[in-house]
């Protein structure tokens, strides 16, 4: 997608698709707000401005296992040397469904540890809050470490750390593919990212 016409075109797909706008804006790896402008705007076009955000495309990684799993070996080890000055034993990844369930599962299986996935509240139509999956490991007295794909805003991260502090969790560490805000750490917790992107039109 080389412009904002391919963005809107692609969210109205999505949307054709069934997909809510909490998935359209995880396909898009865009916040809820820019997902809602995108799909409120034909290719006719309308000229009020979008609201700020950057839209990232890192399909090239997804697509082959070979590239996700030595971006999930690199975050792994990003994660490791921020923890390396205290004594934490990993115990459960949490991936954050569903572009960080991949990475989630590589990095456990690198680690030799059990795997988590929480279930964003985006994900739900009717805005009830986000889960941990049945299905998967649980998470009660463990240290554990976050995974997701894209840090926007934070909420998606402050919403797994709510779930697993009210399950008795640890999190020690939050590891992400790209941050697009910049943050060092959520709820005191360390954000650990390959790529951060600043824009420069911005002073925050």
């Amino acid at each position: 997608m080389k412009n904002i016409r391919d963005l809107i075109q692609k969210a109205l797909e999505l949307q054709q698709s069934g997909l809510a706008e909490g998935q359209i804006a995880d396909e898009l790896n865009v916040s809820r707000e820019p997902a809602t402008w995108l799909l409120a705007h034909s290719p006719k076009g309308d000229v009020t401005q979008a609201p700020k955000d950057i839209y990232v495309n890192w399909s090239s990684i997804g697509r082959s296992s070979r590239r996700l799993r030595l971006m999930s070996s690199a975050l792994c080890d990003l994660v490791f040397e921020s923890l390396e000055n205290s004594d934490t034993n990993i115990e459960v990844v949490v991936g954050v469904a569903l572009s960080g369930v991949p990475m989630a599962s590589l990095i456990a299986e690198e680690l030799g540890v059990e795997l988590s996935v929480f279930q964003s509240n985006k994900h739900s139509s009717g805005g009830s809050g986000g889960m941990l999956s049945q299905n998967f490991s649980t998470v009660s007295g463990k240290k554990c470490i976050i995974v997701d794909d894209v840090v926007t805003t934070g909420s998606t991260i402050n919403e797994v750390i709510s779930i697993l502090k009210s399950n008795k969790a640890i999190p020690t560490a939050i590891g992400v593919l790209i941050d697009k805000k910049g943050f060092d750490s959520i709820e005191g917790i360390p954000v650990c990212s390959l790529f951060r992107v600043s824009r420069v039109d911005k002073i925050e």
